[in-house]
């Protein structure tokens, strides 16, 4: 009996272990995500990509280029150990039936050893980055940054797309979509032509998919093409429906927060006398019934710098608060960006002060220059509400090309390709 009781204490003490480091359980997720607060500011970009500084380019790689970079910061001052794994995925961002080997030439555990100090910062971090490993097969992937040797204890995952171009692409000019002037859609028309590769039922077997801005949360899947010719193997997408059309949105609200001393455009004020410093981003109205404003915006993202120091490892982070003036409305309210991973979840959702009549919200962020903007969940009201939608509005629109053969039983990106509507 003795030896039962001590049997049954020890499992209760491995029972609780989980909360014993502060979180909760973690649910491992195949999406954009970080699992603890202390992990921050999460990039993985390329490193060779079209865009003006590389870390704004997109996650996406040609096979046999392995120039993709994920950094992440860790909110501590002593250094963990942590690993990389890579999970292969189907088109649409489910795990595929692929065992490790199938898609990788070595064991699939990667140390993370590079890593900086943060210097002279008011919260110590550590500054990890590693290059992500090669892939044999074209098609969606997970970083998985886990801590240890325990694959259960995920820290943060990040998606890319690895691609082979074997399928050509004719793009067809853009068309206005129905509406009124201020809120007509853009619309992508192209053809996809496959003769370099034997497609069999091109109908079931090829995927489209597109993706506005580096978006996750307005991502258009399982496009189906318009006409089938397959006598010169080819797929012509002409869309006619709604579902097809994405919204022209608005540019990109910002900020300036490169430095503390001297805050730069749209920052009311930092207060310096508090660890860490707080930031007020000066109050946002509604823009729904503004005309359109021409300006160059990062799309989304969020460029990292420190202007006080010339050090980026010496940018310091900051509670940056929001406040978006307006009456309450019939739904829920986020902040999303880049820096939220277009996640809306409680960490990015707006809490409304009845006394300043104010959505409001705060995020830490380290310093640098960051675009954000305000969307809605409601059953009544659309995502654009407080930001109005245009059809001049510039955005980056990728284009991802799947196809499934009969081996292996696995969703290959065989084509990408990169338009900017209304490019400045």
């Amino acid at each position: 009996m003795r030896l039962v009781s001590i049997f049954l204490l020890a499992a209760a003490c491995m029972a609780v272990q989980p909360s014993d480091t502060g979180y909760s359980a973690k649910v491992f997720e195949l999406i954009d995500k970080a699992y603890e607060p202390e992990i921050k500011t999460v990039k993985l970009y390329n490193l060779e990509g079209f865009a003006s500084r590389p870390d704004l380019n997109p996650a996406v790689t040609r096979t046999g280029n392995w120039n993709l970079m994920l950094e992440f910061d860790d909110l501590k001052s002593q250094r963990d150990n942590y690993n990389l794994r890579i999970v292969h995925c189907n088109h649409n961002w489910t795990k595929s039936a692929l065992l490790d080997l199938d898609y990788m030439s070595e064991y699939n555990e990667f140390p993370i050893t590079d890593f900086e100090f943060s210097l002279d910062t008011q919260i110590p971090y550590i500054h990890y980055h590693i290059r992500i490993p090669p892939v044999k097969l074209p098609g969606n992937y997970v970083a998985v940054v886990y801590r240890g040797s325990d694959r259960s204890d995920v820290i943060l995952t990040r998606r890319f797309m690895v691609f082979d171009p074997q399928f050509t692409f004719l793009r067809e000019g853009s068309l206005i979509g129905p509406g009124t002037i201020a809120e007509r859609n853009q619309q992508i028309n192209f053809k996809i032509n496959y003769k370099n590769v034997n497609v069999i039922n091109p109908l079931e077997t090829i995927n489209v998919t597109v993706r506005q801005n580096q978006r996750w949360d307005n991502l258009v899947e399982q496009v189906r093409p318009s006409f089938l010719r397959e006598n010169v193997h080819e797929l012509e997408y002409r869309f006619f429906s709604g579902e097809h059309f994405f919204r022209g949105g608005n540019e990109f609200r910002f900020f300036d927060l490169r430095s503390l001393l001297y805050p730069g455009r749209n920052v009311a004020r930092v207060d310096r006398t508090v660890k860490p410093p707080k930031a007020y981003i000066a109050p946002d109205q509604s823009r729904a019934g503004d005309v359109y404003s021409l300006y160059l915006d990062n799309n989304g993202n969020y460029i990292l710098d420190n202007l006080d120091f010339r050090n980026t490892n010496s940018g310091n982070y900051i509670d940056v608060n929001f406040t978006l003036l307006s009456e309450p409305v019939q739904g829920e309210v986020y902040l999303v960006g880049g820096f939220t991973d277009w996640r809306m979840d409680e960490s990015a959702k707006m809490q409304y002060d009845t006394a300043q009549r104010a959505y409001k919200a705060h995020y830490y962020l380290r310093q640098g220059w960051y675009d954000y903007q305000y969307t809605v969940k409601s059953k009544t009201l659309p995502p654009h509400y407080f930001e109005g939608t245009h059809y001049e509005t510039e955005n980056l629109y990728e284009i991802f090309v799947y196809y499934r053969p009969f081996q292996p039983q696995a969703d290959l990106l065989l084509g990408y390709f990169v338009l900017g509507e209304n490019r400045r």
